[in-house]
C-alpha cells in the first residue's frame, strides 16, 4: 500500500529536508523512525518521495511526503511521532495510488515569508508586487541549477501587516530554489527606496539584463501548501495536532523569553 503524510517541521538546526551523509536532516529523521519502526524497510524499495525539497533553516507547516509499505496501521501520525524529534511532527495521512508522486502530482505550492516591516513602504511592496505574477523568467531570481527552466508561473502574492510584522504569501506552480527569499529581497528593496519598479521590471528580462540578489534570511519562511489537481482524502489526527500545538507553545514562549533577554543586554544609556 502506498500512504502519504502531511508532515510540519521548524527547520531551525536542521541543513534542509532532503537528506545528506553526515548532516541533520529533515528527511534524515524521518527515514529513522519510519525504519526503526518497520514501517519501511529503506526509502529506495518504499519509492519514498517528497513534495519537494526546503533549504537550512526553511520550515514547513505542510510538506508532503509518500512512501510504499505493508504496515498501514502503523503508517500513522501518533505511531510515527513516537520517534522523531519535537520540531518534525506528522499530522495527517492518506492511502494514495500507487503510482502516487507528491512533487509530480502537485499543481500548485505556497510559500509565507514573515519579516519586521517597520522599515519599509508596504504600498510600494504591494504595487511592486504585482509586477512578479504571472508566467516570467524567474533567473535572477534563483540559484541556478543546470538544464533546468527558470520559467515558472506566480499565481498569486499577497502582501499583508500584522502589527510590526509583514507577511508575504506566494503561489506558484513550482518554485525554483532560493526563489521566494530572493523575490523578497527584491520587493524589501523597492519598499526601501534603494531600488524602483523599473528595476524590477528590468530583473524579469534576464536575456538583457542580470543581477544577482542576496537571498533573504531562511528563518523567516515556511513551506505552508501543497495542492493536487486530484483530490486526496487526508485524515487529521487530533492527538497528533494536540501535542504539535503544545510543542509550538513551548517554542513561542522561549522565544519571547529569548527576545526579552536579548533586550536586556543592551546598557541603557
Amino acid at each position: 500500500m502506498r500512504v502519504a503524510l502531511k508532515i510540519a517541521y521548524v527547520g531551525t538546526g536542521y541543513n534542509g529536508s532532503q537528506v545528506q551523509p553526515d548532516a541533520a536532516t529533515i528527511e534524515g529523521e524521518l527515514f529513522s523512525a519510519l525504519t526503526e519502526l518497520e514501517i519501511i524497510k529503506d526509502p529506495k524499495s518504499a519509492r519514498f518521495s517528497s513534495s519537494g525539497r526546503t533549504d537550512t533553516g526553511v520550515h514547513a507547516r505542510e510538506q508532503v511526503v509518500a512512501f510504499d509499505t505493508d504496515k498501514p496501521n502503523l503508517a500513522i501520525p501518533r505511531v510515527i511521532n513516537s520517534n522523531l524529534p519535537n520540531s518534525i511532527w506528522v499530522w495527517a495521512y492518506a492511502e494514495v495510488p500507487d503510482e502516487f508522486d507528491p512533487r509530480r502530482w502537485a499543481v500548485s505550492r505556497k510559500y509565507r515569508y514573515v519579516m519586521s516591516g517597520e522599515q519599509y513602504d508596504i504600498s510600494k511592496i504591494r504595487s511592486a508586487s504585482k509586477i512578479l505574477v504571472g508566467k516570467h523568467d524567474y533567473a535572477n531570481f534563483c540559484t541556478k541549477q543546470r538544464d533546468r527552466s527558470t520559467i515558472r508561473n506566480v499565481e498569486k502574492i499577497d502582501v499583508r501587516v500584522s502589527g510590526t510584522l509583514t507577511k508575504i504569501d506566494i503561489q506558484a506552480n513550482s518554485f525554483l530554489r532560493n526563489m521566494v527569499r530572493k523575490m523578497v529581497t527584491a520587493l524589501t528593496m523597492v519598499g526601501s527606496g534603494v531600488r524602483d519598479e523599473q528595476w524590477l521590471n528590468q530583473m524579469l528580462d534576464p536575456e538583457s539584463y542580470e543581477e544577482g540578489l542576496e537571498p533573504a534570511s531562511a528563518y523567516g519562511l515556511t513551506l505552508m501548501k501543497v495542492e493536487y489537481m486530484q483530490p486526496i482524502d487526508w485524515c487529521e489526527d487530533g492527538y497528533a495536532i494536540r501535542r504539535a500545538s503544545e510543542n509550538v507553545h513551548d517554542y513561542m514562549v522561549r522565544h519571547r523569553v529569548m527576545a526579552e533577554v536579548m533586550d536586556n543586554l543592551i546598557p541603557m544609556e
